[in-house]
């Protein structure tokens, strides 16, 4: 008697313990590190002390560059960005991926630019799929709409750039 009724708490401890997690949606940040494609990403976010507002309430807007997309850059450039004297050129680049508000592909598609995290503009194309980026150059969208508890990531397979 004395062990089903262990059992039964036991079970019930892991039953409630289960469904809390279970409440409890990812963020942006454990969203892209979940999926495996945003390492690189992921890096960046933490040499640039990102990672706590990204994880904060937001809503927030990515558009994630994968790790294929930073493996387009020029040799260097990504371990160059990630060493500490370059944490705010970093920042400036990873700021450009980020747009305040919750943007679902529906709305992005209606939009011709948008005002980033770090105050500046990047421009939004249908043309050919849709695109993001500055003059620099464009990211085509290869998946939208990953939502997270504080946004949406949409993936893209470039690094946006600034002018």
């Amino acid at each position: 008697m004395l062990f089903r009724s262990f059992h039964v708490a036991v079970t019930a401890a892991v039953l409630m313990f289960s469904s809390t997690a279970v409440l409890k949606a990812a963020d942006i940040v454990e969203t892209a590190v979940g999926a495996g494609t945003f390492k690189t990403l992921a890096a960046a976010l933490g040499a640039a002390e990102l990672v706590g507002t990204l994880k904060g309430e937001g809503p927030f807007t990515v558009f994630a560059p994968t790790d294929e997309a930073f493996a387009k850059l020029p040799a260097g450039t990504v371990e160059s960005l990630l060493k500490p004297e370059n944490k705010e050129k970093l920042k400036a680049v990873l700021l450009l991926h980020v747009v305040p508000g919750s943007v679902m592909a529906a709305d992005v598609v209606k939009l011709k630019e948008a005002k980033t995290a770090g105050g500046k503009t990047v421009t939004i194309s249908t043309d050919d799929g849709v695109k993001v980026g500055t003059a620099k150059g464009m990211a085509k969208v290869t998946k939208t709409d990953i939502k997270a508890s504080n946004g949406v990531i949409h993936v893209i397979d470039a690094v946006i750039l600034p002018e």
